[in-house]
């Protein structure tokens, strides 16, 4: 009998072990992508959101839905983990913003009615589950009409099944070696933020990953009833490059983010 394919309730159960060492080690800065790459262009590119009510989609434990809530943005966060919405909750006690935190998987939305929100973000989260395509549905229904989505993925031309790196050479940086990238099977990876000084401290993330094609998450998008408006491969910004000289190759071989920017299509 062949294993049983990865779920929901896989990426749950990960997440809700993940919860306590992440959110230390995130609210402390090791997620140096995050820092660098990822959130400097999330946050550019969404721009002013004031009077806007935003979902922030696998919010985690809210680091970013608290960074968006500064954008001016009525937050609303959804996670499938129960520990993640928790300390999120705890965070939210200690340091009121505002913020709705609700715990559902965000391809299960019917808490919240149709054309409620004006903006929907989601931060590397929908390539950690299998409902890509339930979850732009229903983005789409609780959308107003000309809502916008706006979402980053670990970037799937890169960050494939065998992506490794090679030792770098006499004035080379080192080089990527791609692969697998169009075997979508599931896996659970497991790794640690490299920039921690003292990774014996915590256990290392097991994360499920559900691999997907660049085809199939622009053609699905469309799909779904979004029009694509803009996508950005964003570069560490100077200062990461300045503090961490493992960034570089990031801003040289390959890009580790991939963002969409669209909108509900009105017709």
């Amino acid at each position: 009998m062949s294993e049983r394919r990865l779920d929901e309730s896989d990426s749950q159960r990960h997440w809700n072990k993940n919860a306590p060492h992440w959110a230390v080690l995130v609210r402390d800065g090791y997620d140096i992508a995050r820092e660098y790459v990822n959130n400097p262009e999330l946050l550019k590119n969404l721009g002013d959101l004031s009077g806007k009510l935003v979902l922030d989609a696998g919010c985690g434990e809210g680091y970013n839905t608290r960074l968006m809530a500064g954008l001016g943005g009525k937050m609303v966060g959804v996670d499938l983990s129960t520990k993640m919405i928790e300390l999120a909750r705890e965070q939210e006690s200690r340091e009121p913003l505002g913020i709705r935190y609700e715990n559902t998987s965000y391809a299960a939305l019917s808490m919240f009615g149709d054309q409620t929100f004006d903006v929907v973000v989601s931060t590397v989260a929908l390539m950690d589950s299998p409902c890509y395509r339930e979850a732009l549905t229903e983005f789409n229904r609780v959308l107003k009409r000309g809502g916008r989505l706006y979402f980053s993925i670990t970037h799937p031309c890169f960050i494939s099944r065998e992506i490794r790196w090679l030792p770098a050479e006499e004035g080379r940086l080192q080089q990527v070696v791609v692969g697998g990238y169009f075997n979508t099977e599931p896996e659970v990876d497991t790794w640690h933020f490299s920039f921690f000084p003292d990774p014996e401290k915590y256990p290392p993330f097991t994360v499920p990953t559900f691999y997907r094609t660049l085809s199939e998450y622009v053609n699905t998008l469309i799909e779904a009833g979004f029009k694509l408006r803009r996508i950005y491969e964003p570069k560490p910004t100077e200062e990461g490059l300045r503090t961490h000289e493992s960034l570089r190759r990031w801003a040289v071989q390959a890009a580790l983010f991939l963002h969409f920017d669209a909108v509900k299509d009105e017709s």
